[in-house]
This record gives C-alpha cells, structure tokens and sequence, in this order.
C-alpha cells in the first residue's frame, strides 16, 4: 500500500500547490470538485452501510449549497450576489429535502438526518479554503500553511504509528490509530509550523504563534479525521472509495478540514486580525 500512496501524492500534491498558487477561478474549481466528489463518496459510504439517504436530494441541494457558498467567498469579476442569498439558499435546501422526502415511498426521518448532514457539512465546511485563499496578501502562504502542516501531521502520525504505535488512540472508530502516531504527527507538524514561518510568513506572525497554530491544526485535523472515522464505522467502511490509490477517496484525504478550515479562518479572521 506504500507505493500507491507514494505515487497518488506524487501526482496529486503538486496538483493541489499549482491550484493554490493560480488562485481565482482555478481555486475555485478545484474545491468545487472535490466538494462534489466528497458528496459523492458520502453518498456512497452510507449506501454501502445500508444507512437511509437520498442521493438525488444529497448531490442536488449538495450541489446548490456547494455553488452558494463558493460564490459568496470567491472574488468572481463583476459579480454581487443579494445578501438574503444565504437564507434563501438554506431554506430552498430545506424545503427541497423534506418536499422530496414527503413524495419517496417508505419515508424515513433517518434519512432525512443524513442527508442534511451531508448537505450542510460537506460544502459549508470546504468552502471555508476559499477564505483562507482570499485573506489579502499572505492568503496563498497561509493556504500552503495550513494543508503542508496537515499533510506532514497524517505522514508523521502514519509512520509513527506504524514504528512505535503500541497504545490504540480510539479502538472503536479507528482501530489503526495510536496515541504514539498521534504525538508523533502533532511534534512534526508543530516543526513544519515553524519552518513554513521561517519561509515564507516571517512578516505576518511571529514563531511562537506558529507554534501555536501548528498545534491547533494537528489537533483539530486529526479530531476532524477521527469525526469522519464514525461516519465509516458505523457503515462497515474502510474507505470513502478507491479514487486515490493508497489513500482510499477525496472525503478520506479532506475529511481534516472539514472541522479544521472554519476554526482556521475564524481565528485568522478575529484572533491573529489577519485579513
């Protein structure tokens, strides 16, 4: 399973850095699809459980949810969406849903509950990069900074784990994980924090805030990883899909942000003031 890993991150990271990097419209396509994908894979992992969801309403109103939240944080060209846009997306969102649910035979709450879940937090989430690309002036370091410190936090916590892991982290939602592969990811991405500062974000905040933030983001992104884990586990699943060779699917390798980009953005935002 080495090799694959290997290969899929060979080709996938230097995809993701040049999406970054060109911003704008390019950025933007790229987390609408994998908002997509991992809406998809979502869909995917329930039916596979055989846990009650409805695809068409999850990918329809997953889709409009995806597309408002995007275009309500990217700084497309002469374009100003109407400040009730949010509301009037979020209860179209609702109405559909349970509309839709009220017609299919063998109604089921379960399944509504599911599918809100998948509609809600999947885009509202993902959507939160967009922000963190768009923070003036450091948004593409700070973007880099975030996703490198994730990246160094799983292969840390993955090798560590594999050499020294002896004390299981959670046996019931992740067999796999241990407390060692867990410490052992977190000091790592603590270094890369203070190295990607020494870099190329000297001048936006100090060492001991990079510190700080490589902390939170091991943290969270791995509370984030376990949160997706109880997803799978109550399905049966290992695996989103096998999309990305070595790595399972999209909602497997971007399960990490989906509690870590808004607390990033927020404290971004209204503790360190950067915008």
């Amino acid at each position: 399973m080495l090799l694959p890993r290997i290969l899929t991150a060979l080709i996938g990271i230097p995809v993701i850095i040049a999406a970054i990097h060109f911003g704008g419209v390019v950025y933007l396509a790229f987390i609408g699809c994998v908002i997509l994908l991992c809406l998809y894979e979502y869909g995917l992992i329930l039916l596979a459980g055989k846990k009650p969801v409805h695809r068409l309403s999850l990918m329809l109103f997953g889709t409009i949810m995806a597309v408002v939240a995007l275009l309500g944080r990217a700084p497309v060209p002469n374009l100003e969406l109407p400040n009730h846009l949010y509301p009037f997306a979020i209860s179209v969102v609702i109405f559909g849903v349970l509309f839709i649910e009220v017609l299919t035979p063998k109604r089921s709450w379960e399944r509504v509950c599911n599918t809100f879940t998948g509609i809600f937090l999947i885009p509202w989430s993902l959507a939160h990069m967009i922000n963190i690309r768009d923070i003036a002036t450091y948004g593409e370091y700070l973007t880099l900074f975030m996703i490198i410190t994730v990246w160094v936090s799983d292969t840390g916590a993955y090798f560590s784990g594999r050499f020294f892991g002896r004390h299981k982290l959670n046996q019931e939602v992740s067999p796999k994980k241990t407390w060692e592969g867990a410490i052992g990811g977190t000091l790592l991405a603590i270094g890369a924090a203070a190295l990607m500062q020494h870099l190329f974000l000297s001048t936006c905040f100090t060492v001991k805030i990079a510190l700080c933030l490589g902390l939170l983001i091991a943290f969270v992104g791995q509370i984030s990883d376990l949160a997706e884990s109880i997803i799978k586990r109550s399905t049966g699943v290992k695996d989103s899909s096998n999309l990305l060779p070595g790595h399972g699917g999209f909602l497997d390798r971007f399960d990490s942000y989906l509690l870590l980009a808004p607390l990033f953005y927020y404290v971004l935002l209204y503790v360190l003031q950067i915008k």
